[in-house]
């Protein structure tokens, strides 16, 4: 994992690029923190915030329906400066937002704007692989990861300092602003446009098994997030100094996985990657689910995140090279099943743990793990091609 995250700094046109994904996570996460006082300073209770968000997604889903007209015409490259840095001063303004409707445009206008944003970073980390025969896209998914351990870290850092959110953001937003432009001539060297039509088309049933395993992996992640701390305090009696234990142990391993992936993946082959990682899952949760004690959880817990942490990327990758349909639309696919995924996910799971128990509601990732598993080995944009991961050397000039 050394040799791969030092050949991955020394490739400064990806580096630049995994920053990218790194800036998301750390918005995020500050966006996450600030929410508590949000809700206080607006006035909103437990369910008009809970309604208020969801403009983020419908945001995503409009992001989604424009797309491919998005980048028939603006080069990726292009977008990627102005996405991500038009987002940093969107969360100044969503986080500092003065009155409820400033601040539901702003919620909308996170979803869109972070939808196409990944769009143009994952289509990049894309047409470097292809120009370079180098693995990228792991790793730059594992500079989002870290993004969201630090950011975690950050903000309780500030915290102590007595630093309000509304000056951590500006803080945050400021420094990355400033990388970007200093990255500026890199992220524009990318200037391709992607050509497509101005719909989404009826996806193929292969093209459909990639957005279900992608939908499976982002409904573990968000049913990991949502219910691990209620699942071991409540199932385990766990104590409140272990509940945040098992997300963490998953963040963590999930990191280290997708850090380490690209070299895993040029070794082992992609679609026994996504075969392995959903039945390591599978066992995970089958270890959650039947952990007599606490510990034994939070190992679940770790072998969900190691299982789970390869699998997006791969697919990401594969749904960029389907013959027939363009990068875009390929991406588009597969993130409306990883969004439907992480947004019905953990509500699926409490209803069934209300109408039964907690421990049965994730039994039901057990199944699903497995199913994506046969669903990987089926299918034919999964392919088990060796290529090298991202390495020392590469060529300037291509970019």
């Amino acid at each position: 994992m050394i040799k791969n995250i030092a050949s991955f700094i020394k490739n400064k046109p990806a580096l630049a690029v995994g920053f990218l994904f790194a800036t998301s996570s750390l918005l995020f996460g500050t966006w996450v923190a600030s929410i508590p006082g949000i809700k206080q300073r607006l006035g909103f209770t437990d369910g008009s915030l809970g309604l208020s968000l969801l403009l983020s997604p419908l945001g995503a889903i409009t992001g989604m329906l424009l797309s491919t007209r998005v980048f028939s015409k603006v080069p990726v490259g292009r977008w990627m400066l102005n996405g991500y840095r038009f987002l940093c001063l969107l969360m100044i303004l969503q986080i500092n937002s003065v009155n409820r409707l400033m601040f539901w445009a702003c919620l909308y206008l996170f979803g869109l704007c972070s939808f196409l944003n990944g769009v143009s970073s994952n289509a990049t980390v894309n047409l470097m692989e292809k120009k370079t025969g180098r693995l990228l896209m792991s790793t730059c998914h594992g500079m989002y990861s870290l993004g969201g351990a630090v950011s975690a870290g950050l903000a309780a850092l500030m915290f102590s300092f007595h630093v309000i959110s509304g000056w951590q953001i500006v803080v945050v937003a400021a420094i990355i602003f400033t990388i970007i432009t200093a990255n500026q001539k890199l992220l524009l060297a990318n200037q391709d446009i992607i050509h497509s039509r101005s719909g989404i088309k009826l996806p193929s049933p292969t093209i459909l098994g990639i957005s279900f395993i992608c939908m499976v992996t982002f409904m573990a992640e968000g049913c990991v997030a949502d219910w691990s701390a209620i699942y071991l305090k409540e199932s385990l009696n766990a104590p409140k100094e272990l509940v945040s234990l098992g997300y963490a142990g998953f963040s963590i391993a999930m990191t280290l996985g997708r850090l380490n992936g690209d070299s895993l993946i040029a070794k082992i082959g992609s679609k026994k990657i996504v075969i392995a990682g959903c039945m390591l899952s599978a066992l995970g949760f089958t270890t959650v689910v039947l952990a007599p004690i606490v510990p034994v959880a939070i190992a679940g817990y770790i072998l969900i995140g190691c299982g789970s942490s390869c699998i997006v990327p791969v697919l990401f990758s594969a749904s960029a090279n389907i013959p027939g349909v363009s990068t875009v639309e390929g991406f588009a696919m597969v993130t409306t099943g990883g969004l439907i995924g992480f947004l019905t996910g953990p509500s699926l799971i409490g209803f069934i743990s209300e109408k039964s128990n907690l421990s049965k509601g994730l039994s039901l990732l057990i199944v699903m793990a497995l199913v994506a598993a046969v669903v990987a080995w089926r299918n034919k944009f999964l392919v088990n091609k060796k290529v090298v991961p991202v390495g020392l050397e590469y060529d300037e000039q291509i970019y």
